[in-house]
């Protein structure tokens, strides 16, 4: 006799290609740097052109560009060590899963922004605060022990990260936190699904 379905993805905490998620990450990483650099040498003209401006439709494209660019050094190093982290974490279940679940928070984020932020925005807080969401809530969602622990110890180091989705200071876009929190959300339980249905089911 065969053992039960259990409907559950294989743990993995990791991604299945540490070097090659860990080399990703840098690069990415080192763009965000070099956009900063060109944008410090232009005199902000990076930033003036990358942001989202509310409710304006020529401010649209800000949703995709505005995770790439920042206020300054101090603002991109501030994001700097979690958006290593959190996006290197979030390739455990592969390139392309990180690919679609990245996507669904860089648009949500991006939307929510656009749609009710009081000033135009820039900075990848949205894309981390995504990422961090979707690693705490995925092995709720999947019922999986080990992402239960690694999401326990990240809430233990980061979560007073979560403070940020609430309106505190007022130069911080809590808009892009909260709706980049509830893009990770959406993308864990996708995730989730999508591990479920992939999962085989065996006979007695």
């Amino acid at each position: 006799m065969t053992a039960p379905p259990s409907g559950r993805a294989p743990a993995r905490v990791l991604p299945p290609a540490p070097k090659r998620a860990a080399a990703i990450m840098i690069v990415f990483t080192a763009a965000l740097y070099l956009f900063e650099a060109i944008d410090h040498a232009s005199g902000s003209l990076v930033e003036g052109a990358g942001a989202i401006y509310p409710r304006d439709t020529s401010g649209l494209t800000g949703i995709l560009t505005a995770p790439l660019v920042h206020g300054d050094w101090a603002h991109l190093v501030a994001n700097t060590v979690p958006f290593l982290l959190f996006g290197f974490l979030a390739m455990s279940g592969g390139l392309g899963q990180w690919f679609a679940a990245t996507a669904t928070i860089w648009v949500i984020s991006g939307i929510g922004v656009w749609l009710i932020s009081p000033a135009p925005v820039i900075g990848a807080s949205g894309i981390v605060f995504g990422w961090f969401l979707f690693l705490l809530a995925r092995g709720f969602y999947a019922r999986n022990g080990r992402q239960i622990v690694l999401a326990l110890v990240l809430f233990l180091f980061y979560g007073s990260l979560l403070w940020g989705v609430l309106p505190s200071d007022p130069r911080v876009s809590w808009q892009a936190h909260l709706f980049g929190a509830i893009g990770g959300l959406v993308a864990a339980s996708w995730v989730a699904k999508a591990d479920r249905r992939a999962t085989p089911t065996l006979r007695a």
